[in-house]
């Protein structure tokens, strides 16, 4: 009873069950349309992943099946993309013994399980703000890194040549000598770069049919004609029958070597398929559930690599296509899905005449929509440090390597964190003559400090890294103050952490200026760590007396502590 209860809730089930009639049209023709992207798509991105073309097929099939039964989004098209194709090759070709396809196909399957399992698991602990490692400035840099490495990739395969080495320098190396000495295959060349201008022509003129499709038609049209199978490497024909598991051969030391990169994989999946879902729930007014998201990239991932794929996540050319053709539903996914399964089952010899160099500019094409200069130009002018880091992503990606740039980028980009709270914001906040309220002294520095009493405003956690250069900052404001002070005030509102090192620096700054006579004392600050100071032991050092709810408050106290000290006519100067 309580398995049916489940299953009537999954939101496939749901929208069968609430399906209107008007809709069908709608994702039928959406569903239609994607087919003849969905499969020149799925083969060249599985093919940039060095695997065999036909399993993009499955990792298409298979995913759209199982998005469409548990995904929250009613329009988002799951599939092979390229921002994943070179994590994926990166993780399985050097495991894949001698190149062998077939054990490269079972790696990927075990990787997608892998991928799945992490998604799954993430889902379940509502982990999805772990993707907030991946920030800005880092997923452009990745991005066009990503770009980057694709395109090296993919240019032998475009030019007809054969290049042998590893690294993204040395490969652009071997194709430059390759076309200084005229290792260029012209007929291949021709086909790969006729097809690019097809699709780039397409798209400038915005032809209403998909470039990509004019392209592949075009160019297994004329090979079949001309004949250009004898000539040029063609994808060949696909293998017949349904997606299948494919797992033998793999071990248990396999399985260890895929985890790491399973774990970078589900990052950027998620991270992609994420930002996607939220933009196009956002134009429908509706709100889908990160963890649900996650937990249903989660099972497309499993599926796909139960069924012969490899890890998949949202597609952002694929989708887009299914929205402007109205789509209403998760039938656009199914409907997709059934016809790449019916190209795969009845005419399964049209690829032995579709070019290798035709994939390898669909590959090119799409690559090359992940290019953002733009991006790197307009960040540089914002923030310098987050444009070296995106810099530093993608020189990470690109040189380094792909796993292992998007560990160096993320690293890096919590070390600039660290360094922004290491040396946050500081300042001292005065008063100016007919406005409100207490102004920070570097933006008005025709403001006035009140006699006697400093304010300190900090704009960071305090932890160990910071503590010391609060202490040194209130020190040096107390030692060049114009009167004697006898109160110092931290505006405590922007400190919204604190760790046992930095009490230990707040207890010997109120040391040193006990020592002075000088009262230290705290405006504004948040309970929750009003609660760490009681917990970490000092809360009879910094008793109740210590604390006031605003800097203003904080102020009036100073005020009449001085005038019951008698002290009126210095107020008043």
């Amino acid at each position: 009873m309580s398995w049916s209860l489940g299953l009537a809730r999954l939101p496939g089930v749901v929208t069968a069950r609430t399906y209107r009639r008007e809709w069908l049209r709608y994702d039928v023709t959406a569903g239609l349309a994607l087919i003849g992207l969905l499969i020149p798509a799925g083969m060249g991105y599985a093919t940039a992943a060095g695997l065999p073309a036909y399993t993009g097929l499955y990792a298409t099939i298979v995913p759209l099946l199982a998005y469409a039964l548990v995904g929250p989004s009613r329009v988002l098209v799951l599939g092979p993309d390229s921002s994943l194709a070179p994590l994926i090759a990166a993780a399985v070709v050097p495991l894949a013994a001698a190149g062998d396809p077939q054990r490269a196909v079972a790696l990927a399957g075990v990787l997608a399980v892998l991928v799945g399992t992490v998604l799954l698991v993430a889902g379940f602990l509502r982990l999805g703000f772990v993707t907030d490692l991946l920030s800005k400035p880092i997923r452009i840099g990745y991005l066009n890194g990503i770009a980057l490495v694709v395109v090296i990739g993919q240019l032998p395969t475009l030019l007809g040549i054969d290049v042998d080495a590893d690294g993204v320098i040395a490969r652009i190396g071997a194709i430059a000598r390759e076309v200084v000495t005229g290792g260029i295959d012209p007929v291949a060349a021709v086909v790969g770069v006729g097809s690019l201008v097809v699709m780039v022509t397409c798209r400038v003129l915005r032809v209403r049919i998909p470039g990509v499709l004019v392209a592949v038609v075009g160019a297994m049209v004329l090979s079949a004609v001309v004949g250009l199978d004898e000539d040029i490497a063609m994808v060949g024909a696909l293998p017949r029958g349904l997606p299948a598991p494919s797992f033998g051969g793999v071990g248990w030391s396999d399985v260890a070597a895929l985890l790491g990169p399973a774990v970078a994989i589900a990052l950027i999946a998620f991270a992609d398929t994420g930002v996607l879902s939220r933009t196009f729930a956002a134009r429908r007014g509706a709100d889908v559930d990160g963890s649900e998201e996650m937990r249903a990239v989660g099972v497309a991932n499993i599926a796909s690599g139960v069924f012969g794929g490899f890890p998949i996540c949202a597609s952002s050319s694929r989708t887009p296509v299914a929205e402007q053709n109205g789509a209403r539903t998760q039938l656009v996914g199914v409907v997709g899905a059934v016809g790449v399964l019916a190209f795969v089952l009845l005419v399964p010899d049209l690829t032995a005449y579709l070019p290798k160099a035709t994939l390898a500019a669909v590959v090119l094409v799409a690559a090359a929509a992940l290019i953002d200069v733009k991006g790197v130009v307009t960040m540089w002018r914002m923030s310098r440090v987050e444009a070296g880091l995106a810099v530093a992503a993608f020189l990470g990606v690109g040189l380094v390597g792909v796993l292992e740039g998007i560990l160096v980028a993320i690293g890096l980009s919590l070390l600039a964190v660290v360094v922004r709270a290491w040396q946050p914001y500081r300042t001292e906040l005065v008063e100016l003559d007919g406005v409100p309220g207490l102004h920070d002294i570097t933006r008005h520095p025709e403001g006035h400090r009140i006699p006697g009493l400093v304010l300190v405003r900090f704009d960071a956690p305090l932890f160990f890294a910071n503590g010391d250069l609060l202490d040194r900052h209130v020190r040096e404001l107390v030692a060049h103050a114009p009167t004697p002070v006898e109160w110092v005030v931290i505006a405590a509102e922007p400190i919204t952490g604190l760790d046992t090192t930095a009490v230990d620096e707040l207890v010997d700054l109120d040391r040193y200026l006990a020592n002075k006579g000088i009262r230290l004392a705290f405006a504004a600050m948040k309970g929750p760590i009003k609660d760490k100071l009681v917990r970490f032991g000092v809360g009879d050092r910094f008793d109740a007396s210590h604390f006031h709810p605003t800097v203003r408050a904080a102020v009036t106290a100073f005020r009449e502590h001085r005038r019951a000290s008698g002290d009126a006519d210095e107020m008043e100067r």
